[in-house]
């Protein structure tokens, strides 16, 4: 008997020992070389957005996420780690990609996400890959013809959780009441049944809507800057410096210029210039 309660003992001490040495060896993301890790893996796991057309959309077809931004991150990872390199790619919305940066789900995030002070202070930013503009979606012939028709007939304006285009509608259209849904489809599909007159994010996304709902327009202009950057923990300098290195080689080989046809070549009222500059 005493045998066999020493024996587990014994059993139980390894296994606290196992638990340690495995915690131990289980470093935050903050202390994690991103990078270092990713070259030896020859991969990069990006967190893209699966409901945004033109930048990142599920094709239901074959389960792949495809878009802008997608095509992007591949070609990014390729410059980074060599053309054997495997870009990873995990759906994230505006709610849940920083929760999952910060958790070590992902290794960037390239989501439509725009670059302000106050994310900077959660995260690192890349050079902008995309120059956005927050807008309006309408439907066609609606009186809302910009922002300020908003303020005026103290209409309802859809967002999505977790963007910061509500926060700024508020500021520009005060006398407007806002209604948050958790993603765009299901924005889009309040804008349909008349919860709201009008839908607000950056420019880009509203053109992919439009495109996918021709009865729909974007109006107004834009009213607010949004530069869109890759976001990445604040202490992966090196990933960081390997990112932007590789953003401008892709700028001056002429392939981010190719993605950018492919994908907004076809859609009305969009400006090259506006969104490619450096």
């Amino acid at each position: 008997m005493k045998k066999l309660i020493r024996s587990l003992g014994l059993l139980l001490s390894l296994v606290a020992l196992t638990v340690i040495i495995s915690a131990c060896g289980s470093k935050p993301l903050s202390e994690r070389n991103v990078y270092q890790t990713d070259k030896q893996s020859k991969t990069i796991t990006w967190g893209v957005k699966a409901d945004t057309r033109l930048f990142g959309l599920l094709d239901t077809k074959d389960g792949k996420i495809k878009g802008f931004e997608v095509d992007l991150a591949t070609a990014l990872t390729k410059q980074m780690l060599g053309k054997n390199a495997k870009a990873k790619f995990i759906q994230v919305t505006s709610s849940t990609r920083m929760p999952m940066l910060k958790n070590g789900n992902i290794d960037a995030i390239i989501a439509t996400m725009t670059n302000t002070p106050e994310r900077r202070k959660q995260v690192a930013f890349s050079n902008t890959y995309f120059y956005a503009g927050q807008s309006l979606l309408v439907k066609r012939g609606s009186s809302i013809k910009n922002v300020k028709d908003l303020n005026k007939q103290k209409g309802t304006v859809l967002g999505v959780v977790g963007s910061d285009s509500v926060e700024n509608v508020a500021k520009v259209a005060p006398k407007a009441k806002v209604l948050q849904l958790t993603d765009y489809a299901q924005a889009m599909t309040a804008l349909k049944s008349g919860q709201g007159q009008a839908l607000t994010t950056d420019n880009g996304i509203l053109y992919g809507m439009s495109v996918q709902n021709p009865g729909y327009e974007v109006t107004g202009g834009t009213f607010v800057s949004e530069p869109y950057g890759i976001a990445m923990d604040k202490n992966q300098t090196p990933f960081r410096n390997a990112t932007n290195k590789a953003l401008t080689e892709l700028r001056a080989n002429g392939t981010y210029d190719k993605l950018l046809h492919k994908w907004f070549h076809n859609v009305k009222g969009f400006d090259y210039k506006e969104a490619a500059k450096e």
